[in-house]
């Protein structure tokens, strides 16, 4: 078989691997390994290859992120903020049809400001807001689908873990990709507002529930104490990075030291707590780590098989610009999001186009943040659709089936592909605030 042949074979061989339950590290490692041995005919030189990529790749000084905001995350999750944040939301929208999914997305979007995970917001909101709106009235449909669809602004709005494998794969700023999701996130957590809005005024029997829910106003004292700690870390973390103050590890340094102090003061922390904290970052960390190692194995092989070159050849020769080339990346990774996870597609697709994008003279920047709402699509879309899964799970409720999930997260999809198309044609919404 010819270099290009085998880089083509691994590439499928990885998804069937994934696809087939292994883990994907393994999947991306193991396969690699074998087509670099089989084009170079050299395993000595695998194995080189493999000590190279985990030195290139774990060793460098911003992976310390990963940890920082991932304990960061966790801390908040446990310090009760995210409860906080919903309830401050719900008295703001609670005179409007729909108000509750308003309030859902508006504490999701916040929440996620300072998790930058999916299945976390997914994990919490759907024991906070799916009951509350199930007890009002609400279709289960509805409830459900507005906490998968705003969960994924976890993936989006920084900081976001799937921007920082975006990075390292990419080899960009941590910084500049947090700075570059601040405004898609809010266009999606605007747009999700606005779609509740119509849904609710126009398509009425989708979202049932009550106009108005039996609540007072929120005194502002009250607003200010649910707020502040959340809205005080947000302005550390993203502040610091906007004002070049932090590098984006102070500012996870930082952030993650000022949650704990939070979690203390409000008695939420106890030491098993700190210590099971602790371990549950250690894991994702770890499986962070592996990915990233994985993934620079698996671009160095790409590299040795050519396949990148080989698309771009293809492309020229169908003389495909800029607009084809990402229709069929678009296209790809809606594909692959019915079958795989955020992390996957990043790392599978992303090596294969990343040699095709920079001579265009387009921003990786940019490309990144594509990348991530794109795949961030294959959340909510059958059959794998993580956040379905964890809603699912997290409800423990018979009468939600898995199927209403899904239905229930589609009109949500739907919007992030709108929204991922005006990030796609004007390039400045994610890029503009790079100055």
């Amino acid at each position: 078989m010819s270099p290009t042949e085998i880089g083509y074979l691994s590439v499928v061989a990885i998804i069937v691997c994934v696809y087939l339950g292994f883990y994907i590290p393994i999947a991306l490692t193991g396969v690699s390994i074998v087509a670099i041995w089989m084009l170079r005919g050299d395993m000595e030189l695998s194995i080189n290859l493999m000590k190279i990529a985990m030195s290139d790749s774990v060793m460098e000084y911003t992976f310390a992120t990963v940890p920082l905001f991932t304990f960061m995350g966790l801390v908040v999750a446990k310090a009760g903020m995210g409860s906080d944040i919903y309830q401050v939301m719900n008295a703001g929208f609670k005179n409007i049809r729909g108000g509750i999914g308003m309030a859902t997305v508006g504490a999701n979007g916040v929440f996620a400001a300072v998790t930058g995970s999916s299945i976390a917001s997914a994990s919490v909101f759907s024991k906070v807001s799916v009951p509350q709106m199930l007890k009002y009235g609400y279709n289960p449909r509805f409830a459900v689908g507005v906490v998968a669809g705003s969960s994924v602004l976890g993936m989006i709005i920084p900081p976001s873990a799937m921007l920082i494998i975006y990075s390292f794969v990419a080899e960009q700023s941590v910084g500049d990709m947090f700075l570059a999701g601040v405004v898609p996130g809010i266009m999606l957590t605007v747009a999700y507002i606005f779609a509740i809005w119509f849904m609710g005024r126009f398509v009425s029997q989708f979202v049932g529930g009550t106009k108005a829910l039996d609540q007072s106003w929120m005194p502002v004292k009250e607003i200010v104490e649910k707020t502040a700690p959340l809205i005080g870390l947000i302005a550390i973390v993203l502040g610091g990075i906007y004002t070049g103050w932090l590098t984006p590890v102070e500012a996870g340094a930082a952030g993650a030291a000022c949650g704990l102090i939070i979690a203390f003061a409000r008695k939420k922390m106890t030491l098993k707590i700190f210590w099971q904290t602790l371990i549950e970052t250690g894991h994702i960390t770890a499986s962070i780590l592996f990915l990233i190692t994985a993934a620079s194995i698996y671009s160095r092989m790409l590299g040795i098989a050519g396949l990148p070159n080989e698309l771009a050849v293809v492309l020229e020769e169908n003389q495909m610009g800029i607009v084809a080339t990402m229709a069929i990346y678009v296209c790809l990774m809606l594909f692959l999001g019915t079958l795989l996870d955020t992390a996957s597609i990043i790392l599978i697709v992303v090596p294969l186009f990343l040699p095709l994008i920079e001579p265009m003279g387009l921003s990786l920047v940019w490309f990144g943040i594509v990348t991530v709402v794109g795949a961030e699509i294959g959340l909510l879309t059958p059959p794998l659709g993580i956040s379905c899964f964890v809603i699912k799970s997290s409800l423990d409720d018979d009468r939600i089936s898995l199927k209403d999930v899904f239905l229930g997260a589609l009109p949500f999809a739907f919007v992030m592909l709108v929204v991922l198309i005006l990030l796609i044609r004007y390039p400045v919404l994610s890029i503009g605030i790079l100055g």
